[in-house]
């Protein structure tokens, strides 16, 4: 301690700070640029929109899906591995809850590049209504996949791109009891579009959730098939 005056104490005098301890910027701000454009470069020219990730109109940042997570992984030559931090199972309540820890390890000199959390638990409102026993593995499943996607924007440093949580984003108009329900034809036409795709069930629920707060194509209204049906053909469109 240096200089004891009016009460107060002077630690260090600024003029005297040796500069040379300060921590030095490793990489040049035309670098980082380079890195940011080319990996915008990637998501425009390689990654699908309502597969990879999901734009909602009114919002400058899209949500990272777990297909545009794994991809991203693969581009940047990352393995993962998952490791249950924290459970709880109670069989007798039915109350499950999960957290995952994902590990991104760089394949090529196995250095840890990033870790990530996410949690799940059967009370969250999309399982709530649900047999909390015929989900316990959906619920993990769940936690994996955010625990993924924290990890990935962290290690891909593309948080500036994307966001993690769809749960963020408005949803549109839920269905009322008072509201037409899905007709079977909306539901095979769902199917049909679904299979020609070859799009992954879990793709096309996730993206169903993600713009009507619905986990079955049966709880759909007739208005929301209809843009649900839409949707489905633009991307089909897109991909082809």
């Amino acid at each position: 301690m240096k200089n004891h005056q009016d009460n107060i104490i002077k630690f260090y005098d600024k003029e005297n700070v040796d500069k040379q301890s300060l921590p030095n910027i490793v990489v040049s701000s035309s670098e980082s640029q380079q890195r940011i454009q080319q990996l915008q470069t990637f998501v425009d020219d390689v990654m699908v929109k309502g597969v990879d990730y999901g734009l909602i109109d009114g919002f400058s940042k899209p949500t990272l899906l777990k297909p545009g997570a794994e991809k991203l992984c693969d581009v940047f030559g990352f393995s993962k591995t998952a490791d249950v931090v924290n459970r709880i199972e109670d069989w007798e309540k039915g109350i499950f809850a999960y957290e995952v820890k994902m590990t991104l390890i760089r394949k090529d000199n196995k250095i840890i590049e990033a870790e990530g959390l996410g949690s799940c638990n059967s009370k969250e409102a999309s399982f709530r209504q649900q047999d909390a026993y015929s989900i316990v593995n959906t619920i993990l499943k769940m936690a994996k996949k955010r625990a993924l996607i924290d990890a990935v924007l962290s290690a891909t440093r593309s948080s500036g791109i994307f966001t993690q949580d769809i749960e963020d984003f408005p949803k549109r108009q839920t269905s009322n009891q008072h509201a037409d329900k899905v007709t079977k034809t909306q539901l095979q036409m769902i199917f049909n579009i679904i299979d020609e795709m070859n799009l992954q069930t879990e793709v096309a629920k996730e993206i169903m959730k993600m713009s009507f707060n619905v986990d079955r194509s049966k709880d759909l209204t007739k208005s929301q098939a209809s843009d649900f049906i839409q949707d489905l053909l633009a991307l089909k469109e897109v991909r082809s």
